[in-house]
C-alpha cells in the first residue's frame, strides 16, 4: 500500500480498541457480536468499522497490533472497511500482554518525523516519554478496554488532525 505522507499517522491497535475485553460477562448484552479468529472470541462492535472510515479521512491508519499482518486477514471484513490492507507494523516476536511499551521503536521508526496519533488501551511511561520527545506533533489516545474506539476518541482525532492542518496552512 502507498502510503500518503500529507496525512497524518493513526497506529490503531486491536484488542482494547477493536476487540473489546473487561466486560462483566453475563451481566447484559454483550458490547458486539463475538467474532471466532484463530480459535479465539473477540467482541467487535459493528460501529468500529464506520468509526475507522472516518479516521481515514484525515489519516493514514496503520495496525499497531500483536495481530500484525493477521489484522488484515480479518479485520477489513469482519468491519466492512472499503479498504482491505493497511500497513501494518511488525515486532519481531517483541509482543507482550501487559502493557504496549514494545510497540513504540516500531511506531518511531515508521512516524520517523510525520506528525502521529496512537491510540490503544494499555499505555505506560515509556509511551508518554516517547510522544513527549518527539519533535512532530504526537497524540495519544487511551481507549478503556471494555468500550474501545469511540465517537468521542473520533471527535478528538478529527479535532487534533483540523489543527495540524490548519497550523500547517
Amino acid at each position: 500500500m502507498v502510503t500518503n505522507e500529507t496525512k497524518p499517522i493513526l497506529f490503531v491497535d486491536v484488542d482494547g480498541v477493536i476487540s473489546l475485553f473487561g466486560f462483566a460477562p453475563g451481566v447484559g448484552e454483550l458490547p458486539g457480536p463475538l467474532h471466532w479468529i484463530d480459535g479465539v472470541a473477540h467482541c467487535i462492535p459493528p460501529a468500529v468499522g464506520g468509526r475507522l472510515v472516518r479516521l481515514a479521512e484525515d489519516f493514514e491508519l496503520v495496525w499497531a497490533t500483536g495481530w500484525e499482518e493477521r489484522a488484515n486477514e480479518h479485520l477489513p471484513y469482519l468491519l466492512e472497511l472499503p479498504f482491505r490492507d493497511l500497513p501494518c507494523l511488525t515486532f519481531d516476536g517483541r509482543a507482550m500482554f501487559g502493557s504496549s511499551h514494545w510497540k513504540v521503536d516500531a511506531i518511531d521508526e515508521y512516524a520517523a518525523d510525520r506528525p502521529a496519533a496512537w491510540i490503544d488501551d494499555n499505555m505506560n511511561e515509556e509511551c508518554h516519554a516517547w510522544a513527549q520527545r518527539r519533535e512532530a506533533p504526537t497524540l495519544l489516545v487511551e481507549t478503556k478496554p471494555s468500550e474501545g474506539l469511540t465517537d468521542d476518541h473520533v471527535e478528538r482525532l478529527h479535532a487534533w488532525a483540523s489543527n495540524r492542518r490548519n497550523n500547517d496552512a
